[in-house]
């Protein structure tokens, strides 16, 4: 939906009516926390639970978290680059839905949907493009003097077949043929559609190239086609007669037989792709078949098959699977929201400049003509190099080249969006300048409206504040707490020796190495060699000495949770190895345990206590370093949803 921004008095005055309606409802280190800020998060919180807190309890865990938020921003964790980078795209994908002109949009999805009810005749000349700026200007220029040809009374056919670069369509005067909506480039589509029939339109671009568009008929549009075909190919004039007795015989089988039309096509089609599905073909809707193809399977009725087509490619039986109408609303605005959001589609830059337009109004942004000038003035004359990057990211860069908001936006500024990018061609060089300002006073005035957002948007405002703060909460819980206490060996050591008692255990456990041998003498091998040696040193040994022979593991294992572990450790009941072909099982260096015998043994619990004893202190820190001032009355007012 799109959310209006107002500017100006407007705004302060929406701002003073806002403050008004959101009191502030408690202060932390000086920094006020509103009431609907607390209001949401207390509400999210209390559906999350299956036994929501008081409100009084909330309050408590609420100035605990706002306190360890100040404390990341009072350590500069707010301050790093990557967090900076983080939160700046988080701002940016929240802020879409609130930025996005509805009305705007629907507009171009209508615009595409009145298109998907029409087929059109296209015609056109054509001049390809080239990653070379240079390219583009000749095949420019080559278009705009075909057009004045044309508007001289050339003949638009006879012009197609000398010059156009779309061979195709060139041998037949320029005729596509009949193309559907959603198949072509925005600006070709919308010139194909509509140019009255008859008319030359003007060269248009596309991302492939220059066009001239002859205008052709329009007719309701059909939908597209399901057919399977049976394909003998043709291609040389000498084929065709081979090809024709072949194709009719197939005719006479096919409609003897209709039932094994897809066996028949997948034994004899020439056409591979299809012949693997039996002969079926992928949807298809006007301008994406030759047109004698096409013509064949429109006119087709379920399940009916044609006599043979005759086709540039040779000779084919078509049998009409299946047809749909044009889709319906929901569907193109789906599939036309989605090619808008690529940068690949024209109308990406046509919304973002009706965009940067809407911005421009609400935040009395102007271009300054006179740094414009300057420096196309400049690149006019040298273009785009190394020195044009040394005169205007320098002093020369100071000249103010936009004003948004009162605020002052320099040339260098602009220029360091695009730093790199060289051209000589002066012309080619201008129309970087072009692009990239567009692009850039995008950037800025969608930075403003961001931050307006922040100011006249509650629950934009609120999520933002909520990723923020969150982040900065798990930053600065990892320093404080977690890896503090988690990479602090000596401490976990120190800490389980002095809490020892703590540890205890429901069942015994069975401590050692868990070896599963191939054979009673391999078994007895593995003894021996451990005799000799460390514990730590004994799985790695094994591994070596009797690879392919046996497995082993250290294990901490309790009583009753391994059956093979409860056998050799616990007098349990006789079971098989895990490994078929290891089938002796035993234990080295085995201990029973009642109660821990190093803190590794209970690593994970000692962290965890470990880590709670840090939070503690960090905490009791926080109680004392940072003043909380909580408003009763602010407080008794909270909607409790």
């Amino acid at each position: 939906m799109k959310k209006p921004i107002l500017t100006g008095v407007g705004l302060a005055a929406v701002l003073a009516a806002f403050a008004a309606k959101d009191p502030v409802i408690m202060t932390i280190n000086g920094e006020d926390v509103t009431k609907s800020e607390f209001e949401y998060l207390y509400n999210k919180n209390s559906q999350q639970q299956i036994n929501p807190q008081t409100l009084d309890e909330y309050v408590e865990m609420f100035k605990l978290y706002k306190m360890k938020v100040a404390d990341a921003k009072a350590a500069g964790l707010d301050t790093i680059a990557s967090f900076r980078k983080e939160t700046e795209q988080y701002k940016h994908d929240l802020a879409l839905p609130y930025l996005a002109d509805s009305v705007y949009l629907n507009k171009l999805v209508d615009e595409a949907y009145a298109r998907s009810l029409k087929e059109a005749e296209a015609k056109h000349i054509m001049f390809f493009k080239s990653p070379k700026p240079e390219h583009n200007v000749q095949m420019k220029a080559k278009a705009d003097s075909l057009k004045q040809m044309l508007d001289n009374g050339g003949d638009f056919e006879a012009l197609a077949r000398q010059y156009s670069q779309d061979k195709r369509s060139a041998m037949k005067g320029g005729l596509m043929g009949y193309i559907i909506a959603g198949q072509y480039p925005y600006s070709f589509e919308v010139t194909a559609f509509g140019t009255p029939e008859g008319e030359i339109s003007d060269v248009i671009e596309s991302p492939q190239g220059y066009h001239i568009l002859k205008g052709g008929h329009k007719r309701d549009a059909r939908g597209k086609v399901k057919v399977s075909h049976i394909l003998k190919l043709a291609r040389q004039e000498s084929d065709r007669a081979r090809a024709k007795v072949q194709i009719d015989s197939l005719y006479q089988v096919v409609t003897a037989n209709p039932e094994k039309f897809n066996e028949i096509a997948s034994v004899n089609s020439e056409d591979p792709g299809s012949a693997r599905q039996g002969g079926q073909l992928p949807w298809f809707g006007a301008g994406e078949m030759v047109e004698e193809f096409d013509s064949a399977s429109f006119a087709l009725k379920k399940g009916e098959i044609s006599k043979p087509v005759r086709t540039a490619y040779g000779y084919h039986i078509i049998m009409k699977q299946d047809e749909r109408g044009p889709q319906p609303k929901e569907v193109v605005k789906k599939q036309t929201l989605a090619r808008m959001s690529s940068p690949q589609d024209e109308r990406y830059k046509l919304i973002q400049k009706h965009q940067t337009e809407r911005f421009a109004a609400r935040h009395k942004a102007q271009v300054n003509q006179n740094g414009l000038k300057a420096l196309n003035d400049y690149v006019a004359e040298n273009g785009i190099d190394s020195l044009f990057y040394a005169k205007w990211l320098g002093n020369d860069g100071n000249i103010t080249l936009m004003t948004a908001d009162g605020n002052k936006y320099s040339v260098a500024e602009f220029v360091a969006k695009f730093n790199g990018a060289k051209q000589s061609n002066p012309a080619v060089a201008k129309e970087i300048i072009a692009a990239n300002l567009d692009s850039w006073m995008n950037g800025v005035l969608t930075g403003l409206e961001e931050d307006a957002l922040a100011k006249t948007e509650p629950d934009y405002r609120n999520l933002l504040k909520e990723y923020v703060d969150g982040s900065l909460l798990y930053e600065v819980s990892v320093q404080k707490v977690w890896d503090r206490a988690a990479k602090d060996i000596p401490g976990l050591e120190k800490y389980f020796a002095e809490n020892r008692f703590k540890y205890k255990w429901d069942k015994p456990h069975a401590k050692g190495i868990f070896v599963q041998a191939a054979n009673d003498s391999v078994a007895t091998a593995i003894k021996e060699l451990a005799k000799h040696l460390k514990e730590e040193e004994i799985a790695p040994a094994i591994r070596m000495e009797f690879k392919g022979q046996a497995a082993t593991e250290k294990i901490l294992v309790p009583k009753g949770s391994n059956a093979m572990v409860d056998y050799v450790a616990f007098d349990g009941p006789v079971t098989k190895s895990s490994i078929e072909k290891f089938p002796v099982i035993f234990m080295l260096n085995k201990r029973i345990l009642n109660v821990p015998e190093e803190m590794n043994d209970v690593k994970g619990q000692v962290t965890s206590d470990y880590q709670n004893m840090f939070q503690e202190q960090w905490e009791n820190e926080l109680r004392s370093k940072y003043n909380v001032k909580v408003n009763r009355k602010v407080l008794k007012s909270v909607n409790k949803k």
